[in-house]
């Protein structure tokens, strides 16, 4: 029973959860602290902070943790807590892939339509300039510094930054390539 639960509860946080995971915390807090008590509000907590260092998205590492949490505190074994973080992790995904599968049935049908192509005329400008501001936004003195504060730290990073646009922009090369060499330059010249 508690499985159908899990499973229940997490579909509708991952149904209703908008703002991404970090939206989706106080939700997931709500049902599995105070409405089913799986875990304790020092678990919860110790269950976001797990979640911001592993790798992916921060709901979905929630949802895997108290899974596994809630399945475990109700005295079952190993086997079954690992189930339940299956579930759990199943469940908060599962909305979102049938809206993109939905989605995508409906883009494949409709992709040639004039409205449509209309409509992604004015989205991809839209989504260069929201890239350009989350761009900006990076742009800070926490993670160029300053020049007045450390200048070998901020023209190194403002070297890796026209280094890495050049490379994917003019160069073709691979971003995820780009972004793993700009890492290794980082590590050896900043520290």
């Amino acid at each position: 029973m508690i499985f159908l639960k899990l499973f229940i509860t997490f579909f509708e946080i991952g149904l209703f959860g908008f703002g991404g995971g970090y939206g989706m915390l106080s939700l997931i807090q709500t049902e599995v602290v105070h409405h089913h008590a799986w875990v304790s509000t020092a678990e919860f907590t110790n269950i976001v902070a797990v979640s911001q260092m592993t790798p992916g998205p921060i709901g979905i590492n929630s949802a895997t943790y108290c899974g596994y949490s809630a399945i475990h505190n109700a005295g079952m074994g190993e086997g079954w807590a690992i189930l339940g973080s299956a579930t759990a992790t199943f469940a908060l995904v599962l909305p979102s892939f049938i809206l993109m599968i939905l989605i995508a049935k409906m883009f494949m049908k409709y992709m040639n339509t004039p409205i449509v192509n209309d409509i992604f005329s004015v989205l991809r400008p839209t989504v260069v300039g929201l890239l350009a501001a989350a761009t900006l936004l990076l742009m800070n003195s926490e993670n160029f510094s300053t020049p007045s504060i450390n200048p070998w730290h901020f023209w190194i990073s403002v070297a890796l930054f026209a280094a890495t646009f050049f490379g994917t922009m003019f160069l073709k090369i691979n971003p995820i390539r780009m972004i793993g060499y700009a890492a290794f330059a980082g590590l050896l010249l900043l520290y």
